[in-house]
């Protein structure tokens, strides 16, 4: 489904029932919402209404010109909120997805009841600034996203990943490769300009924080502080896990995502 905001398209899918509470999800860099297949039905079957929105210029989301920003990406999120008429969440969002959802969380506080936040950072990394500078410069190039999308899906994998479930490997590989450059870059260009690491403490919603052990781009020490850095944060480490721990251990992913929004069913 799509919807309108501010003259473009926005993607999203919205199942369950209306009187249930609702969770939304935002996803990774390059992906879409379809990065949370694992999650979808064991939220269904415990009775919440589950969002997922693709970003501007991922999935079927129509692309913006860029830079985009933290703020803005966050700003999208809640305007899809008013369009579907959800006045409160429980948020989820992995890398960007986390990133954004700290924008979220700062500037739409009355429309956040907890969040989870996984595998992100709290601040520009900086010493990756040149990396990401010269994965937009391959883009430009080649107006696509198709040459990063191997080496991209590596990095968010450990090695046993792809023999064991290779159909899912190829399917996220796929979404990465058919990204819009547009949509690419510009929130690659968010992800190199931003810093909430000072205003995490105004946070008042809780929030969890889960990262894989292995993660390399977003690692468990910059999780680890974004929970000591929020008043009610905590921190969940996920074993043998890189960057996409809901889809390499959706079970032990599950297991905390429904121990903490279970716990946090009664905040309304």
């Amino acid at each position: 489904m799509r919807l309108s905001l501010n003259g473009r398209a926005i993607a999203y899918d919205l199942l369950g029932d209306d009187a249930s509470p609702v969770v939304c999800f935002t996803h990774s860099l390059a992906a879409d919402g379809g990065m949370w297949a694992e999650q979808v039905p064991p939220l269904l079957e415990r009775g919440w209404r589950v969002l997922r929105l693709d970003m501007r210029g991922h999935g079927g989301s129509d692309p913006v010109p860029g830079p985009y920003s933290m703020d803005a990406l966050a700003a999208d999120v809640a305007g899809a909120l008013d369009v579907l008429g959800i006045a409160r969440i429980h948020y989820i969002g992995l890398s960007i997805g986390g990133m954004l959802g700290q924008a979220f969380a700062l500037a739409y506080p009355g429309k956040l009841l907890s969040a989870i936040w996984c595998d992100t950072r709290p601040s520009t990394p900086g010493e990756g600034t040149a990396a990401w500078a010269e994965r937009i410069a391959m883009v430009e190039k080649a107006q696509s996203v198709a040459p990063l999308a191997d080496a991209t899906v590596d990095r968010w994998f450990t090695e046993a990943f792809r023999p064991r479930n290779p159909a899912r490997w190829t399917q996220i590989r796929d979404c990465v490769a058919t990204t819009t450059p547009a949509g690419y870059i510009g929130s690659c260009q968010a992800i190199m300009d931003f810093d909430f690491a000072p205003r995490l403490g105004q946070v008042k919603s809780p929030v969890l924080v889960l990262c894989g052990d292995r993660d390399l781009g977003t690692p468990p020490a910059e999780n680890r502080r974004i929970a000591e850095l929020v008043a009610d944060g905590r921190y969940e480490e996920i074993a043998q896990a890189r960057h996409f721990p809901n889809v390499e251990h959706p079970d032990v992913f599950n297991h905390h995502m429904l121990g903490w929004l279970d716990s946090k069913r009664h905040i309304s």
